[in-house]
């Protein structure tokens, strides 16, 4: 997989982790973005029925510091994953790629008008300047319990496949979404083998009451071993007070499967650069 090149061009996916689950991908002259939260330290995100969390580390860019973007990419509509910075200053005109639930409350009540609701294992493509990113809506499943799987939105994974117009996927991006493990998660892989990157929401969310609704650390490395992605890029951890389950976690599980070799090691604000070059590893820098 991953080489580095002085500047990202058509062979490379250059990644810079902005924090939480916000990731910004760069393939040649395409951009996108997943799961846009730009909250400061301190602030409190809104995550429904009353429920609020601080944030406990800062972005590493705010919306006016993003190049021009091409697309969106929202795994749901949570107040973590969306915040009020990004629906007031995100340019309306981008494309947002989202669950159903989302795409009719961002059209109708936050006016971005080119959202698109994918329904499970339907993709959309986006291109520019003769590059292409198709964006596949994957299953998750916020929650175990049906009833509190009632209470939160719904959330999709996502694969995002990058490649020339017209040609080939040179590389896969499997973003997880705010998923729990459950089986419905094993189709992914006999649909798309081997993802190069799988990008993995983590931290542990527990909810009053004692209720997790994102991935553990043992949760994650579990998952890393169903999926068999070759590289895992960890995100969504430490971020919040709701965030109970640290990094350490799922590095030490992760190790002790066998794993460890896997991880690509880029800390918040940090970036990593995919080559498309079979066989390379992940350079952070």
């Amino acid at each position: 997989m991953p080489g580095t090149t002085d500047r990202p061009t058509g062979d490379t996916v250059d990644l810079h982790f902005i924090g939480n689950a916000t990731v910004l991908l760069r393939y040649g002259p395409l951009t996108l973005l997943t799961d846009p939260n730009f909250l400061h330290r301190g602030e409190y995100a809104y995550l429904g029925y009353g429920l609020l969390s601080r944030r406990l580390t800062e972005p590493a860019a705010d919306p006016q510091d993003l190049p021009r973007l091409d697309g969106i990419v929202l795994s749901h509509l949570h107040g973590d994953h969306w915040d009020r910075r990004a629906r007031r200053h995100l340019d309306h005109t981008v494309p947002v790629l989202s669950t159903p639930h989302a795409a009719r409350r961002l059209k109708v009540l936050h006016g971005f008008e080119r959202t698109a609701g994918l329904r499970t294992w339907h993709g959309l493509t986006l291109r520019q300047g003769g590059v292409r990113a198709t964006v596949t809506a994957l299953p998750a499943r916020h929650a175990g319990h049906p009833v509190l799987r009632g209470l939160l939105p719904p959330v999709m994974g996502s694969l995002i496949e990058f490649g020339p117009q017209g040609g080939p996927t040179r590389l896969r991006l499997y973003v997880s979404g705010d998923t729990l493990p459950y089986d419905g998660l094993d189709e992914i892989a006999r649909r798309f083998p081997a993802a190069d990157l799988a990008v993995l929401h983590l931290g542990g969310t527990r909810l009053p009451g004692g209720f997790v609704v994102t991935m553990d650390g043992a949760m994650g490395a579990e998952l890393v071993r169903r999926l068999g992605p070759r590289a895992v890029l960890p995100v969504h951890y430490e971020d919040y007070t709701v965030m109970r389950s640290p990094l350490s976690a799922f590095l030490a599980e992760a190790g002790r499967l066998g794993l460890g070799d896997r991880i690509v090691h880029c800390p918040h604000g940090g970036r990593t650069r995919l080559s498309t070059e079979p066989g390379a590893a992940p350079v952070v820098g």
